[in-house]
């Protein structure tokens, strides 16, 4: 039975109050997320960053965003900023994306490469961002189908991200139609198997790359990444400011093996982020190449 505030005497609750970040809020956490990832948002991200925040405000049970920075600022683990980092981080990427590069790969990178390897150690190439996994699984696949050179050297392919919920999706490896839409039909059906509406890799490509979690702002994260023949960090550098370009620079700079190569986004430069490298303009791609040591 309802019965009217005016029969019980009882007055009705305040109704409760809509979240919001203001302005200076959200400079305060822009400054901050600047400082622990190298990511800068600009002021057309804020409903991006505003919708996330209030996200994780409510499910921590926070009243606001005061509490929740301190909460996430001070926490010892480092879990809820994880958690942030993960809403935070744009992951949407697609099989064979700007597949000009991995032809630059197989046709002109990885012969100069096996050329200057006369110790026949591995061939070691890096992928950062992994977002989900289809860039490192199309190099392994592109490897497999178009690299006559595969079956005479051992190849390492380390992919890595700062998204940990990304990373477990990327090890799954379960993909949507849209995602494999540019696969080989061949290909397809050669390394795919169809579960439900989507299409899972097979065991042996996922096995055949290592997933890490790895901040490229945080020295301390990639420090132990060195003696890379190539790097793939595509799309990534756009969302850093100049100074946090130069740093990954130097970072990608220090983990390559001399003459080795770093592949960046069709809209990204590294000659207007750094003069350690030099430009390399191959038949399919226009890549960067840290200079073989001077004998």
């Amino acid at each position: 039975m309802w019965f009217s505030k005016e029969l019980t005497g009882r007055r009705a609750p305040p109704p409760m109050q809509e979240l919001t970040i203001s302005t200076a809020e959200f400079d305060t956490f822009r400054e901050f997320f600047y400082r622990k990832t190298g990511i800068s948002f600009e002021s057309t991200k804020r409903y991006f960053v505003d919708k996330r925040l209030i996200e994780r405000i409510e499910a921590t049970g926070n009243e606001g965003f005061r509490s929740y920075f301190t909460q996430m600022r001070f926490q010892a683990s480092g879990e809820e900023l994880q958690h942030l980092t993960n809403l935070m981080t744009v992951n949407e990427t697609y099989f064979l994306r700007e597949e000009y590069q991995f032809q630059c790969l197989v046709n002109s990178i990885l012969p100069e490469i096996a050329k200057q390897n006369k110790d026949s150690r591995p061939i070691r190439i890096w992928a950062i961002p992994s977002s989900s996994g289809e860039e490192p699984y199309s190099i392994a696949l592109y490897l497999l189908e178009c690299w006559a050179g595969i079956h005479n050297w051992d190849i390492e392919i380390i992919a890595s991200d700062i998204d940990t919920g990304i990373l477990r999706k990327a090890r799954h490896g379960l993909y949507s139609a849209r995602s494999i839409q540019y696969v080989p039909p061949k290909w397809r059906e050669k390394y795919f198997t169809k579960v439900e509406d989507e299409y899972q890799l097979s065991i042996d490509i996922r096995q055949a790359v290592e997933f890490t979690r790895v901040n490229l702002a945080e020295p301390d994260d990639t420090r132990p990444y060195r003696n890379f023949d190539v790097i793939f960090c595509r799309n990534l550098l756009i969302y850093f400011d100049d100074i946090s370009r130069k740093a990954a620079g130097e970072t990608f700079f220090d983990a390559l093996n001399p003459g080795g190569f770093i592949c960046l986004g069709h809209s990204e430069s590294m000659s207007r982020i750094s003069s350690l490298y030099r430009i390399r303009r191959f038949p399919d791609a226009i890549v960067y190449q840290k200079p073989l040591e001077q004998t």
